[in-house]
């Protein structure tokens, strides 16, 4: 093989050396893109469900509370009516 010959070679060889790099990093440069994105979007899908989550917590606790002031007045008005509605209805699991 005489030096041209291998000197052509080795310039072939570095041309697709050069270009599957090229490739990978724009593979991987492109894999990042589409992860970050990714992780973004999911981000702001969890900070929506949490914003709902404490919005529902506090209207369950406003519910509880007016739940609680309504059966003092219902047992204030007239305790054993009460007792016959709690002992009617199904218990709910606390």
């Amino acid at each position: 093989m005489s030096p041209s010959e291998i000197f052509g070679l080795a310039g072939t060889l570095s041309v697709i050396l050069a270009a599957s790099a090229v490739v990978f990093a724009s593979f991987k440069t492109n894999t990042a893109k589409v992860w970050k994105e990714e992780a973004e979007a999911q981000k702001a899908r969890g900070d929506r469900l949490e914003a709902s989550l404490k919005e529902i917590n506090t209207r369950l606790s406003r519910i509880e509370a007016e739940n609680k002031q309504l059966v003092q007045l219902l047992t204030s008005l007239d305790p054993s009516r009460l007792a016959v509605v709690r002992l009617t209805t199904t218990p709910t699991e606390e």
